[in-house]
C-alpha cells in the first residue's frame, strides 16, 4: 500500500470482533482471562485493544516493526533512555527540543548517564565524540528551533560501524515527510501531539523501532514504568493520523508562501527553512525529505527589534507552545519552549532573543500572509526598525 492508503488501511483499521471502521474506545482497566497465560490483554497498563491499534498504525506508517504509544513526548523519550544504564554515554545533537535538554540536565546526569553535545551535521565532529562508554547517537531532524538538517543515512551508518544505536526525533517532519528507519536509524520517536495527532486536542508520544529485539526492550519498559498513552487519547490519535497526508499537503503549500513573504520583509535578518535553497542544509533535505520541507520556519527579527511586539499583535496566528496543528502556531523559543536551556547556552547554539519559531497551519494563505503583515506593521514605529532596515531595498 501507499502511505495514503496505509494512513487508512494500515495496522489495525477496523475492530476485528465488530467489523467497525472505527475502532472503539476500550475504556477497561482489566480483562477477563478464560484460561491463565493465554489470554491476549490482561491489564490496560500491559496492552489495550485501542492503544494497539494506534501503535500497530504508527509502525506501519514509519516501516517499523512495532510501535508503541505513551502519554506524551516526553515520557517516550524518557523510556528510550531507560534502556541504558549509569556510566553510559550519549552523543546528542546541540539543537534539540528544551524539554529533552532539561530531561537531560535536570534528569538524566543525575542517573549517571553522560552526555557528549555536537553539531551532528558534521560527522567529523561526531565520530571525534565517540567514548569507549558511548552506546546512542540522538538528534532532531530537522531540529528545533533552528531547522538544522542532518544527513540520516550517514549518521546510522557511522552509528552501525561503531556497534552505537541511532535515534532520532522525527516530529519536525513527521512520517509524511521523511521516514528514519528506511534509511537506517534503530528508533524513530514522536511527540504525536504534533503532525500526527494534528488537532491540538492530544498529548501523546509514539516509539516506533527497526527489528524485533529492540521492540521487546521497548515494551518491556513501556509496561514497567507505565507511562502509557489512555483508550480516549489513543482514539483520538489514530482518527487525527487518518487524515495527515491531506493536512500536509496544506502544511507545505502554506510553508513555501511563508517563505517566499518573509523572504522580502526588511525586518527579517535571516531564515531557517530546509527548504530555502540558499540553506547550507539543502541539498541533503532534499534527499531525504518526501513531498516537501516540512511546514516549520524560523525567522530572526533584526537586532533590537522586539519579538513580543511582533507574536502579541497577531490575529490569526495563535501565540502558543506547540506546532504541527491545523491552526498556526507562533511561539518565541528564549521564552517559551527553550526557556530552559541557559541563555550563554541558548546563545552559543544560535538562539538568539530574536528568533521567531513559526509552525505553519491550514488558514487561507492570504489571511496568513495578511496577518503576519500586522506584525511586521507593530514594529515599524520604533527607531530601532527604521536603523535596520534603512538599507534594505524593500524598506
Amino acid at each position: 500500500m501507499n502511505f495514503e492508503t496505509k494512513l487508512l488501511h494500515g495496522g489495525i483499521s477496523e475492530d476485528p470482533y465488530t467489523g467497525a471502521t472505527s475502532i472503539p474506545i476500550y475504556m477497561a482497566s482489566t480483562f477477563h482471562q478464560t484460561k491463565i497465560g493465554e489470554s491476549k490483554y490482561e491489564y490496560s497498563r500491559s496492552g489495550n485493544p485501542t492503544r494497539e491499534a494506534v501503535e500497530s498504525l504508527i509502525a506501519d506508517l514509519e516501516g517499523g516493526t512495532q510501535g508503541f504509544a505513551f502519554a506524551s513526548g516526553s515520557a517516550a523519550i524518557d523510556t528510550v533512555f531507560s534502556m541504558f544504564s549509569a556510566g553510559d554515554d550519549f552523543i546528542v545533537g546541540n539543537d534539540v527540543y528544551g524539554g529533552t535538554f532539561r530531561l537531560i540536565d535536570t534528569v538524566l546526569k543525575r542517573f549517571g548517564m553522560t552526555f557528549s553535545v555536537v553539531d551532528t551535521r558534521d560527522l567529523a565532529a561526531v565520530e571525534a565524540a565517540i567514548k569507549p562508554t558511548t552506546k546512542a547517537i540522538y538528534l532532531e531532524t530537522p531540529t528545533n528551533p533552528l531547522l538544522r538538517v542532518t544527513d540520516i543515512q550517514a549518521v546510522a551508518d557511522l552509528a552501525h560501524k561503531h556497534d552505537l544505536l541511532s535515534i532520532i526525533d522525527n516530529t519536525f517532519s513527521s512520517p509524511y515527510v521523511q521516514r528514519p528507519l528506511e534509511l537506517g536509524v534503530d528508533i524513530v520517536l514522536h511527540s504525536a501531539s504534533k503532525y500526527l495527532g494534528g488537532h491540538s486536542d492530544v498529548i501523546a508520544g509514539v516509539i516506533v523501532t527497526k527489528d524485533d529485539q529492540l521492540g521487546e526492550k521497548i515494551g518491556y519498559l513501556q509496561n514497567a514504568i507505565g507511562g502509557i498513552l489512555a483508550p480516549q487519547e489513543s482514539w483520538l490519535l489514530q482518527r487525527g493520523m487518518k487524515t495527515l497526508a491531506l493536512r500536509m499537503r496544506a502544511h507545505l503549500a502554506n510553508a513555501q508562501a511563508v517563505f517566499n513573504y518573509l523572504s522580502d520583509q526588511p525586518a527579517v535578518a535571516k531564515i531557517y527553512y530546509p527548504g530555502d535553497p540558499e540553506n547550507p542544509d539543502y541539498e541533503i533535505a532534499k534527499k531525504q525529505m518526501h513531498h516537501g520541507f516540512g511546514a516549520m520556519i524560523s525567522f530572526e527579527l533584526q537586532p533590537g527589534l522586539d519579538p513580543k511586539k511582533f507574536v502579541e499583535n497577531l490575529k490569526i496566528v495563535t501565540l502558543a507552545e506547540s506546532l504541527g496543528a491545523l491552526e498556526s502556531l507562533i511561539e518565541i523559543p528564549a521564552l517559551m519552549t527553550h526557556g530552559a536551556i541557559p541563555r550563554e547556552i541558548r546563545l552559543k547554539n544560535g538562539i538568539k532573543d530574536e528568533l521567531i519559531r513559526l509552525s505553519i497551519g491550514v488558514e487561507d494563505e492570504q489571511d496568513l500572509l495578511a496577518d503576519l503583515d500586522r506584525g511586521f506593521k507593530a514594529l515599524q514605529g520604533s527607531e530601532k526598525y527604521a536603523a535596520n532596515t534603512a538599507s534594505h531595498p524593500e524598506a
